[in-house]
């Protein structure tokens, strides 16, 4: 495995220039490229991880000397996962230019006890006694097996991060339980969640370097191609780990807008999630050119004079946002026009409000008995849908489903969906359904609340709704209704559906009319049922 003569060539050179140096070899024991670092460190070449199939190394294994004996470090062991070398041997360097200890270090395919590395007993490179061709053979053999296992799934294979940055565990296991199913709204299968404990994020990577590590390694050993950041990346955080980790990697924004641009069907949607998409990307062209934008400049004939590829994007990106905005712009006169015309037919609106996958969409089908789409995914609902909803007494109201909110919506998303929204200014009432099987469901609450805050929305006469009181102990409905002043119903078996139309009756026209009795508006339920 190693050459005794390489091996003293190696630290007779390191002992004379009192750097670090190394030497990458390939199978056949021919040196493919040399290397010279500093004192403390060796840099290996920017290769990425040029996969020849599933499960398959370099075919390399890097030799470097260590002045000290310091064995293998943080960021040796991080190259060994990101360049899916063979081996990475660290030899230290004796005050005589001899070779020292040998630090020898593979890859470990996955395993229950959670090992990244294995690793050898130091010995002296002559000393190393390993059948190095035949140990290889088997760890490919491992990895390609366990690569063939992940190719059965459907979704993308991805981990998700979360750091503390000053929340407390509960918090973070909150977050990190949104994060899932978000990920798995957007079709991603989640194979790992790894989180860290500290006061603040990183300002470069996120995670601290030895979490990153162990986190290269195990998207190494799981196969893994994409890795979302519950916090929100900065320009210069996702550049850094996308180069050191030679990975896809998406923070919570992106991964909504992901989401969003999945789910757009109407014309005016797919606008309202180009226009986010774009917003959010146009910052961060100059710090990550892999950025797929090449659709916004294929085709072009020709630059300006000293144009470069980064300003024609650049460029190309905000006029298609100033094109959006335009006819984004257009369409909001145009619902504004139907708002008035709706008004002078004096028909009251109620608007479906609430925190994503709460059951609006299950609530307006139950109301209206009508086909609405519904799934138990995260912004399953993206479009807003209006049916016509007529009460006792010949009284008719429109009511509106409109697109869940979540906590720290993003700010792009918010603005390119602001239009949409406007919908809610023209609601006699907003009914806030809320998750009442949800561990966290106050938290979601004064979510819905800030983001209609931020709307200008705060005053709108707000009924408050628990769904899915089905999921819950016996008696929790009572206790829920007195505390909060709510409503507790079931969309899903209409239980608590007569007394939601009462209350809403009442705060929309705002008098006890004999319509109103319990009794008659049972008898109108039991009708429609």
């Amino acid at each position: 495995m190693i050459s005794h003569d390489l091996a003293r060539h190696l630290t007779e050179i390191s002992h004379d220039i009192r750097r670090q140096v190394g030497v990458l070899v390939d199978r056949r024991g021919e040196v493919q490229h040399v290397m010279v670092g500093d004192s403390g460190s060796t840099e290996l070449p920017d290769w990425g991880r040029l996969r020849a199939g599933r499960g398959r190394l370099r075919g390399l294994r890097c030799l470097k000397t260590h002045l000290r004996e310091e064995g293998l470090s943080r960021d040796d062991l991080t190259d060994l996962a990101v360049l899916r070398l063979d081996a990475m041997v660290s030899i230290s360097v004796g005050e005589d230019a001899l070779p020292g200890l040998a630090h020898t270090a593979f890859l470990a395919p996955a395993n229950d006890e959670g090992r990244t590395t294995e690793q050898l007993k130091p010995t002296r490179p002559a000393d190393l006694d390993l059948h190095f061709d035949e140990y290889i053979r088997e760890l490919e053999g491992q990895l390609a097996r366990s690569a063939e296992g992940h190719a059965v799934e459907d979704g993308e294979r991805a981990i998700l991060v979360a750091v503390t940055a000053g929340r407390d565990r509960a918090a973070l296991d909150l977050h990190v339980a949104e994060l899932k199913e978000l990920a798995r709204a957007a079709g991603v299968d989640v194979v790992d969640v790894i989180t860290q404990s500290r006061p603040r994020v990183d300002p470069k990577t996120v995670v601290g370097t030895g979490k990153l590590s162990d986190l290269v390694i195990r998207c190494f050993q799981s196969d893994i191609e994409l890795v979302i950041f519950d916090q929100d990346l900065t320009p210069t955080q996702a550049r850094n780990l996308a180069e050191r980790m030679e990975l896809r990697v998406i923070d919570r924004t992106q991964l909504i807008l992901d989401i969003f641009a999945q789910r757009a069907t109407t014309g005016d949607g797919k606008l309202q999630v180009e226009l986010a998409q774009l917003k959010y990307r146009l910052p961060r062209l100059a710090q990550r050119a892999e950025l797929s934008l090449s659709r916004l400049a294929g085709g072009i004939g020709g630059r300006g004079p000293g144009e470069t590829k980064l300003e024609m994007d650049r460029r190309r990106v905000r006029e298609r946002i100033t094109r959006l905005e335009r006819d984004l712009a257009r369409l909001s006169k145009q619902r504004a026009g139907r708002r008035k015309r709706r008004e002078r037919r004096h028909i009251p609106v109620l608007s479906i409000v609430g925190y994503t996958n709460a059951g609006k969409s299950t609530l307006l089908r139950t109301l209206t008995q009508t086909d609405v789409f519904v799934e138990d995914k995260m912004f399953a609902t993206l479009d807003p849908v209006s049916r016509r909803l007529r009460f006792p007494r010949e009284r008719e109201v429109i009511i509106t489903d409109t697109v869940g909110f979540i906590r720290d919506l993003p700010e792009d998303l918010m603005a390119a969906f602001h239009a949409t929204l406007e919908e809610l200014r023209d609601a006699s009432l907003l009914i806030h359904v809320v998750d009442a099987a949800s561990p966290d469901f106050e938290r979601r609450i004064e979510a819905v609340r800030k983001v209609l805050g931020e709307l200008g929305l705060s005053k709108k006469p707000e009924l408050l709704v628990f769904n899915q009181i089905d999921r819950l102990p016996e008696g929790a409905a009572g206790v829920l209704e007195r505390r909060h002043g709510c409503v507790a119903v079931s969309a899903l078996e209409r239980s608590g559906i007569n007394e939601l139309l009462i209350r809403a009756e009442r705060m929309v026209w705002e008098e006890q009319s004999p319509a109103s009795r319990p009794e008659e508006a049972a008898d109108w339920i039991q009708e429609r049922a």
